[in-house]
């Protein structure tokens, strides 16, 4: 049984309550995120993340850890453009001291001035981290570019810049405008009773704050192909390819998640099959849409090596000139239909994923759609929708370029885009 109820706070809670299970997933989503920080606190947001485990009035970093690690529960975060989420699981009997944990957490972080500046350089040492992967670094090039002078186009850990001119008492003042009742969805799976759970939220709740800031969302720029290079010192070469997509509100999503299985989503899918298994041209190479509040963007990737660049151009164009004008076929389409029910009812049966579910879906949608409505909007899915929204939105003089490699391997990149897209 699922129970939604707006709190006294303005908080949204909703609950599923599973009886037959030993454990229950908690999330708290926080509608704010790297899309609402000003450029001066670009990585705010997951700043901010970092802090909630540094101690709070209560509990020192190492009692967090050890308090939750003490009833075998486990403690996790993750800020994404359009919100953070705090989220644990843990067994059904410790679930009120896992919640006083992760609202002392959220409510009464101290922001020490000693934690915040040696936090500033984890943080540092993460984004070096990830400027050393290429393979994670092409895609937020590729998202940089596409939303050029927008905070859509930030990466969510912030520069280097940002993050180290980060002054507490403006990161304490974006914490404290940002993490409030009215701001949070808390979703809640498991074996636990639902109105109790709702009567011991309200108090943990009752917070002496202001109401929910609104952060609001600026509206993104128009879209013009792009060619976007970083010269690293790599063997292969990491290459994007996209353009904007469709947001979450958009009803044609389950058309575009059938579409994007079909061409690039799994190892069954006509990319992979033909770049990856009979011509030998990366091992990696995949598809996938990123779909936010009001816009999106659709991506294929290739990790590739500097001699395979020049036939993987001429492929990669072929099979979507051939996917927008021959279409995909109904077998095709039932075989993802299926693929995508399996991994939805499978996912049901983990505590974790159900809450995740609950959670987004008040998040994105303010309801959650049940399961067999979602199901019966993936089988109304047909071949001539997928082949619709393929020619409307794979158009292929509208493919913009990102490339992570080395500098003299990046030269003849460009070129050879150029030579089937230009």
């Amino acid at each position: 049984m699922i129970n939604c109820w707006e709190l006294d706070s303005k908080a949204s809670l909703v609950v599923e309550e599973i009886p037959y299970v030993r454990s229950v997933a908690i999330g708290v989503y926080i509608k704010v995120g790297s899309r609402h920080e000003d450029w001066s606190l670009s990585g705010a947001s997951h700043f901010i993340e970092h802090m909630l485990f540094k101690g709070t009035d209560r509990r020192s970093a190492r009692e967090i850890a050890e308090s939750f690690e003490g009833i075998g529960g486990q403690l996790n975060a993750f800020t994404a453009k359009e919100h953070t989420c705090v989220y644990a699981r843990t067994l059904d009997e410790h679930l009120d001291t896992a919640l006083d944990i992760i609202f002392d957490m959220l409510f009464h972080s101290s922001f020490a001035p000693k934690d915040f500046e040696t936090e500033k350089g984890v943080i540092v040492e993460e984004i070096n981290m990830y400027e050393d992967t290429p393979d994670d670094l092409v895609h937020d090039v590729f998202s940089q570019q596409l939303w050029q002078g927008h905070s859509m186009g930030r990466p969510i850990l912030g520069t280097l810049d940002s993050v180290q001119g980060f002054k507490r008492e403006e990161i304490y003042d974006f914490y404290r405008r940002a993490y409030v009742p009215a701001n949070m969805i808390i979703a809640i799976a498991g074996n636990v009773d639902a109105a109790r759970v709702k009567e011991k939220l309200e108090s943990y709740l009752k917070q002496d704050m202001p109401d929910s800031t609104q952060f609001i969302n600026i509206e993104v720029a128009d879209y013009e192909p792009f060619i976007k290079m970083v010269a690293k010192d790599t063997e292969q070469v990491q290459i994007c390819l996209g353009l904007p997509g469709i947001s979450y509100q958009d009803k044609r999503r389950y058309t575009q998640n059938i579409m994007n299985s079909i061409l690039g989503g799994g190892i069954s899918s006509r990319l992979f099959q033909t770049i990856r298994e009979e011509l030998g041209l990366a091992y990696s190479v995949y598809s996938y849409p990123s779909n936010y509040s009001d816009t999106g963007s659709y991506i294929i990737h290739i990790g590739t090596g500097p001699g395979k660049v020049a036939q993987f151009f001429e492929v990669f164009h072929a099979e979507i000139d051939k996917f927008r004008q021959q279409g995909v076929i109904l077998p095709e389409v039932e075989r993802t239909r299926q693929l995508v029910k399996s991994s939805m009812l499978m996912g049901m049966e983990s505590v974790m994923n159900r809450m995740n579910r609950l959670g987004k879906s008040i998040l994105m949608y303010g309801q959650v759609i049940p399961v067999d409505e979602v199901l019966e909007q993936i089988y109304a899915v047909t071949p001539e929708k997928v082949n619709h929204f393929a020619d409307e939105v794979l158009d292929l003089p509208r493919f913009s370029l990102a490339a992570v490699g080395s500098a003299e391997v990046l030269p003849m990149v460009e070129n050879e885009y150029k030579k089937w897209w230009k």
